[in-house]
C-alpha cells in the first residue's frame, strides 16, 4: 500500500527557485544511479539558495538528509534548466513533496519521471502563509494540507495520472509494473 498521508515541518521558499539553486551545477557529476553518490545528493538539496535570505538551510552542514519532508514554494519552481539531478536531490534529502503554486514544467515532469516526490500545486499562496518549521500534514487522496497549529485546510489540485507513476516509484518502475516493459 502506498503511502498517502505526510505529516511533518516545513520549508517555505519564495517564487523562482531554480534548479541551480536546488543542486548547483558543481555537483551535477554526482551520479544517482551510485547508491553512495544518490545520498551525497541529497546534503547538497536547496544548498544554492542565498543564506542572506534562507539562514535556516534545507540540509544542515555535515548531514544527508534533511529535517524537512514538505517543501512550501511560490510560483514557478523547479524554473531554469531541465536536470534531474534536481528532484533527485531534493528526494535523496528525504523531500516527499512539494506544495507549490505553480511549478516549472520540465521539473514537474521530472519529478513525475523520477518518482522522487509530489509535486502539488496549490491554489493559496502558502509560502505567505506557513513559516520555516510549522507542521502540516499532507494528504493526496483528499488533496488537502492541514496545518497543525490552527487545523486550518487549504486544497492542492489532484494528481491526477501522475500519482500512479511517483507511487510506483517513476516511470520505468511504472511501466514494468503495469506491464508496459519487461519486469
Amino acid at each position: 500500500m502506498t503511502k498517502s498521508v505526510f505529516t511533518g515541518p516545513v520549508y517555505v521558499v519564495r517564487d523562482n527557485i531554480d534548479t541551480d539553486q536546488i543542486i548547483s551545477a558543481q555537483f551535477l557529476n554526482l551520479v544517482p544511479t551510485i547508491p553512495e553518490e544518490y545520498e551525497k545528493l541529497g546534503s547538497y538539496a536547496l544548498a544554492g539558495l542565498p543564506d542572506s535570505l534562507y539562514p535556516n538551510r534545507y540540509v544542515k552542514d555535515g548531514q544527508l538528509d534533511s529535517e524537512f519532508p514538505i517543501v512550501v514554494a511560490g510560483k514557478n519552481f523547479g524554473c531554469g534548466s531541465s536536470r534531474e539531478h534536481a528532484p533527485i536531490a531534493m528526494g535523496s534529502a528525504n523531500c516527499e513533496i512539494v506544495l507549490a503554486e505553480s511549478f516549472a514544467r520540465i521539473f514537474f515532469r521530472n519529478c513525475v519521471a523520477t518518482g522522487e516526490l509530489y509535486p502539488c500545486e496549490c491554489a493559496d499562496r502558502l509560502c505567505d502563509i506557513l513559516k520555516t518549521g510549522d507542521v502540516v500534514t499532507v494528504d493526496l487522496d483528499q488533496a488537502t494540507v492541514t496545518v497543525q497549529a490552527t487545523g486550518k485546510v487549504y486544497r492542492f489540485k489532484a494528481l491526477g495520472d501522475v500519482r500512479p507513476v511517483v507511487d510506483a516509484g517513476g516511470l520505468f518502475n511504472y511501466a514494468r509494473q503495469s506491464g508496459m516493459i519487461a519486469k
